[in-house]
């Protein structure tokens, strides 16, 4: 069975390596492409691909109506997603979401709205393999190193802060180690945020620069010795593997997948 797939964001960034990769997997079918910006103009010539006699429309749930698709692929801001992830849900179109800035408030309510829909959804904070598999050796790791802090790195025009990687290593790691206990240290932040933001004693640290796309070290400290989990993503297409195997396998589900590690065979 083909699996028809519309994209909003279809027009930044992400949005159209999503495209790229759509156009090419023969199991999958392009169907929509929504953007704010969206004017009509046909998306394959944004993309490199010609003519593919789809515009880029901005009226999501009127396109999600007119064109019925399985899957709606959404990479926008955290301002717009949980608007865009509950029109998809009351259409019946199971949102695959790469838009970070979702919160566990936000996961309940993704929950509620799947549950009242009967329709599945996946959110993924990050969709590179080699950044789940950071995640997951972090949590292991954690047992046994269980004082960390986490630095992520992204490009300059990425909106929220931590990103949602980061918040997801996190949460992975104070659930692998438990409680510890804050360094009976008096720190001196001369420079308010120094030390970053502090979830339950792990410091984040964020970093935003042009020329970045998406970078995360995890920096485990011991007695006498260090260890550091670094993932680099350095194209956009690292995303693609793991944007299209949640394409295809949300098609399985009706609940909500928080978490690419969850359909992985690891």
């Amino acid at each position: 069975m083909t699996i028809k797939v519309a994209v909003n964001g279809a027009l930044g960034n992400m949005g159209q390596t999503v495209i790229r990769a759509v156009f090419g997997d023969p199991e999958l079918q392009l169907v929509a492409a929504i953007d704010i910006k969206g004017d009509g103009s046909d998306i394959g010539t944004h993309v490199g691909l010609g003519e593919l006699n789809i515009p880029v429309e901005n009226d999501l749930a009127a396109v999600l109506a007119r064109s019925q698709p399985d899957v709606l692929v959404d990479f926008t801001t955290p301002f717009a997603v949980m608007q865009n992830i509950e029109t998809a849900l009351s259409l019946k179109v199971r949102p695959v979401v790469g838009t970070t800035g979702i919160t566990e408030t936000d996961l309940e309510t993704i929950r509620r709205w799947s549950k009242q829909y009967n329709t599945g959804a996946l959110i993924a904070p990050n969709f590179a393999i080699g950044a789940v598999l950071m995640m997951l050796f972090a949590a292991r790791a954690a047992k046994y190193l269980p004082h960390v802090e986490i630095i992520e790195l992204h490009h300059d025009q990425k909106i929220d802060a931590p990103s949602g990687t980061a918040m997801k290593t996190a949460e992975m790691i104070l659930k692998s180690r438990g409680q510890v206990s804050k360094p009976d240290v008096e720190e001196l932040e001369k420079l308010p945020g120094a030390r970053g933001g502090n979830l339950e004693n792990i410091h984040i640290h964020s970093v935003r620069l042009p020329g970045l796309v998406a970078h995360q070290e995890v920096i485990f400290g011991g007695i006498g010795q260090t260890l550091t989990i670094r993932h680099d993503s350095i194209d956009r297409t690292s995303f693609m593997p793991g944007v299209l195997l949640a394409i295809k396998e949300i098609m399985q589900h009706e609940d909500v997948i928080y978490g690419l590690e969850n359909i992985l065979n690891l």
